[in-house]
């Protein structure tokens, strides 16, 4: 391969314009001939450049509503000749195919279309064939052929050429082609996940995912771990779309955890003030409350020696009160969806401390996917979008939980859907009193939430763990008895649970005895485990 070519000839052909006119008056100053295709050709001739349409250097017109203009031998054979062979050199000259130096494409906007909600047809209409086949030609061709398919390369592209006398590099060309074909993959994984949601494929033979770098990170999960953050182009609320006002760059552990607690806060109306705080990706107290600065002081008297150094999410705009109050410990990240010139004052001072604001928030029960990769392979899984109304209540015991109960054990089953299991939320008065999580037994997660309860109560210098009252959430049913007795002995009033285990009745019997109302999701709805199935049967 020969390291340095010559920039002669360049086909552009945008969709997304920005940047055009001044990027091809740069290569014509350069001395570049211009070819192009229809509305590019036109902006450039509009902008007083010299340009050459495709269909002269064809002799085709464009056609069928411009789906045929650029699948031509001319344009195909310029853009995979390989000028050291004199047999393609011979070829060229017979048929008078000249050689493309540069190809600039971006592909028509599938993405956007699809972002918009348009109808299939015209999703469809966006599918980019001639433009995915000349990126594809020129890169294979990178020896020759340098491929541009971002505007943000137009600046790289002018300083290699200035850099090199008006040619390229082997390297440059080596890098622009691997852009190029990620793109042409990104393009192909956005077609095929639309069209089989479109055709209602929940599980294709073939599922694609692709990214676009949005940041290289210092390190992984582990400092020996590369690691960097891919946006998805979904444009959900968070931190792929959140600013950040302040701060060293977010580390991959802030992110995973800054994701989890606005995901949670999401979960509750916005017209109540929501707070969660997260540590390694788990809730270390969440509330409501009138204000923010009421719901954050709920949610941090949860676990107070968790929170220290945790990530605190809201579901509203951060006041002043409230990031004076959240600027007593040392906090990670926090993310809500706006914040006030005061609160951002007072978070300056604290240099450490990132602010990002996004904006708005996403919305609990959009549908959507997650996956993560196994050995040999990965998971993929419809979002947990699932939402549980009271009237999906069963209650199964004889005494029927009041109000204000049903109340706590719907803040509890909410915050449990973000709580690693085997999961156990204790709530009171709309506000996490204490949180096991991650164990290999229940019992064991019913004990360490009780626990904290009990250590903040200490904390606080109160007479009783605020356990004792409080509505608890099981992210899955209660295998045994034991369960339920533990939450007895912890003082609480009433158990929400999916039911489903072949010991129902034993566990029920148990809330009987003990004086625990206990409630059933009857939705099928499980966190992690199988469906649920009819109590009564």
């Amino acid at each position: 391969m020969t390291d340095r070519i010559p920039l002669k000839r360049a086909l552009i052909s945008v969709s997304d314009k920005a940047g055009l006119v001044d990027f091809a008056r740069a290569l014509a100053d350069r001395g570049v001939d211009l070819l192009s295709t229809g509305g590019t050709a036109q902006s450039l001739r509009d902008a007083g450049l010299a340009v050459r349409d495709v269909a002269d250097l064809t002799g085709f017109p464009e056609m069928m509503d411009g789906r045929v203009k650029t699948l031509h031998p001319k344009v195909h054979g310029g853009l995979l000749s390989l000028r050291d062979k004199a047999d393609h050199v011979a070829a060229m000259d017979e048929h008078g195919i000249e050689a493309i130096d540069l190809l600039v494409v971006n592909l028509y906007p599938f993405e956007a279309t699809v972002a918009k909600g348009a109808a299939y047809a015209d999703c469809v209409e966006n599918i980019d064939i001639g433009g995915p086949a000349m990126i594809r030609a020129a890169a294979k061709n990178h020896g020759f052929v340098a491929t541009i398919v971002d505007v943000e390369d137009y600046a790289a592209l002018l300083a290699e050429l200035d850099a090199q006398d008006g040619a390229t590099t082997l390297a440059f060309r080596q890098r622009m082609a691997q852009a190029a074909y990620a793109r042409t993959a990104a393009y192909d994984a956005a077609v095929s996940g639309w069209m089989a949601g479109a055709i209602g494929e929940e599980t294709p033979r073939r599922r694609a995912f692709a990214g676009t770098l949005a940041q290289s990170l210092r390190y992984g999960e582990n400092p020996h771990q590369a690691a960097a953050f891919y946006t998805d182009g979904s444009n959900r609320p968070g931190v792929a779309t959140a600013r950040q006002w302040q701060g060293k760059e977010l580390s991959y552990n802030n992110i995973n955890d800054t994701d989890a607690a606005f995901e949670l806060v999401a979960e509750f109306d916005r017209s109540t003030p929501a707070v969660a705080i997260i540590k390694h990706a788990n809730p270390c107290g969440v509330a409501l409350g009138a204000s923010f600065a009421e719901a954050y002081g709920r949610a941090f008297d949860c676990d107070r020696t968790s929170a220290f150094g945790g990530i605190i999410a809201l579901n509203g705009t951060l006041d002043e009160a409230t990031a004076r109050a959240i600027t007593e410990i040392f906090t990670e990240v926090v993310i809500a969806p706006d914040a006030t010139d005061a609160a951002r004052e007072v978070f300056a001072a604290k240099k450490n401390l990132r602010l990002l604001t996004t904006g708005g928030l996403p919305d609990p029960r959009a549908g959507g996917l997650t996956f993560r990769q196994v050995a040999g392979g990965f998971l993929v899984q419809g979002r947990d979008n699932g939402h549980v109304a009271r009237e999906a209540l069963q209650v199964v015991t004889r005494r029927q939980p009041s109000d204000a109960e049903l109340e706590d054990l719907m803040f509890a089953w909410t915050v449990a859907k973000h709580v690693k299991s085997n999961a156990i939320v204790y709530a009171k008065d709309r506000a996490t009193v204490g949180i096991g999580a991650g164990q290999m037994s229940r019992v064991d997660s019913t004990r360490i939430g009780r626990r904290k309860s009990e250590d903040m109560a200490e904390a606080l210098g109160l007479t009783a763990p605020l356990t004792e009252g409080a509505a608890v959430a099981s992210d899955a049913f209660f295998p045994f008895a034991d369960g339920i007795e533990a939450l007895a002995a912890a003082g609480a009033r009433a158990v929400i649970q999916p039911g489903g285990s072949m010991r129902d009745a034993e566990v029920i019997a148990a809330a009987d005895r003990l004086g625990l109302p206990l409630t059933v999701v009857t939705t099928g709805t499980r966190r992690l485990e199988r469906a649920l199935e009819d109590l009564l049967q």
